[in-house]
């Protein structure tokens, strides 16, 4: 079918919109437009993952998920062979290969590839935290944190190895145990040989060449390379003892010491002396024990 000059010009002419939103001033040209965008308002998502519990608002997103299940990398690079399941994922991996960095920071150094990392970036200025729990009192400046934040609130870990019953909350902490798996150490330190199998294993190692301290308290002078450390610490000024005993009414600061405690509850003895039958519930008990072998046998 042949188009003439007059077809042409009436395909560049803009198109009516007769479909309008009844809560903001959004319209466009079908049906289905206007459903998808009602959908913002709503916070319905129609369209559903048939693997897993996704779903989504629009056909895109739910294509683009698929390929997650499927493997799929349909976005390649034209410089490397990176493959991507979106364009978006694409566009900030072509930035690796140019050395520009357009989106800076107007009050200290930091600058970025990415407008959304600057964004976050600009809070750490400003002090605003505006993705809030509506559980707890937890607040973050990154939407992805509260959202691994929540799945404390609702136990649910959505990260599951493919080989063991292995489950959790975290990505990076899925990464960590499949190593345990393939063994693989691949973050290796260019001063001592040393080898981890996380980034973060390796930026803590550093340290230890660099003197750099990662965590400090804001109240006292205690610091660590510990995030954990820091966050035990931190409960000796707040009083906190989050860890409760489901028996009694024993609570504690540290997770270690309620297993320990719980011990009494059920009997269970881990530690064993490898020399006789003696069991017991703490550590220190045991090498109490071995030490007294030990004075016996340099008695005689």
């Amino acid at each position: 079918m042949k188009y003439g000059v007059h077809d042409f010009f009436l395909r560049l002419t803009p198109r009516k919109k007769p479909f309008t939103c009844n809560i903001c001033d959004y319209s466009c040209t079908t049906k289905w437009g206007l459903k998808r965008h009602m959908c913002k308002h709503t916070g319905e998502k129609p369209l559903k993952c048939n693997i897993c519990d996704y779903s989504s608002t629009t056909m895109l997103q739910l294509k683009t998920h698929l390929h997650k299940h499927t493997g799929e990398k349909p976005f390649k690079c034209i410089i490397c062979d990176y493959g991507g399941t979106s364009k978006c994922s694409l566009k900030k991996h072509m930035y690796k290969h140019s050395s520009e960095k357009t989106f800076k920071c107007n009050i200290c150094d930091y600058c970025s590839m990415h407008r959304s990392n600057l964004e976050t970036h600009m809070q750490k200025h400003t002090g605003e935290k505006p993705f809030k729990c509506n559980i707890c009192d937890y607040c973050s400046n990154q939407r992805s944190n509260l959202k691994t934040h929540m799945y404390k609130h609702t136990g649910e870990k959505p990260f599951k190895c493919n080989i063991c019953d292995y489950r959790c909350s975290r990505l990076e902490h899925l990464k960590r145990h499949m190593n345990t798996h393939t063994g693989e150490k691949s973050f290796k330190c260019n001063i001592c040989g040393y080898c981890c199998t996380t980034k973060w294993d390796l930026k803590i190692h550093m340290c230890k060449h660099t003197g750099k301290i990662l965590f400090k308290c804001n109240i006292c002078d205690y610091c660590s390379n510990k995030r954990s450390n820091l966050k035990t610490h931190m409960h000796k000024h707040t009083g906190e003892k989050q860890f409760k005993c489901n028996i009694c009414d024993y609570c504690t600061n540290q997770r270690s010491n309620l297993k320990k405690h719980m011990n009494m509850h059920t009997g269970e003895k881990p530690f064993k002396c490898n020399i006789c039958d003696y069991r017991c519930s703490r550590l220190q008990h045991l090498k109490s024990h071995i030490s007294w072998h030990s004075k016996i046998n340099n008695t005689y």
